[in-house]
């Protein structure tokens, strides 16, 4: 499930939710549901957090293991 993903990808980084939220420009409540996988992230947030993450959006979706393809 790709929002285990998204909690994976924040921490490796050391960022906090609200961190993350404020790049994505939207509330930390908001942001925490992605993660929890309470509500459905849209794709133009999943594409900046791939360009934040410096991964691919196959990689946070969970359709690869490899981080850089």
């Amino acid at each position: 499930m790709y929002f285990k993903r998204l909690s994976d990808l924040r921490a490796d980084h050391d960022l906090t939710q609200q961190q993350v939220a404020d790049y994505l420009i939207c509330n930390r409540r908001v942001y925490s549901r992605y993660e929890r996988g309470e509500r459905e992230i849209p794709c133009s947030m999943v594409i900046k957090l791939a360009k934040l993450y410096n991964t691919s959006t196959d990689y946070i979706f969970g359709l690869t293991d490899d981080m850089h393809k």
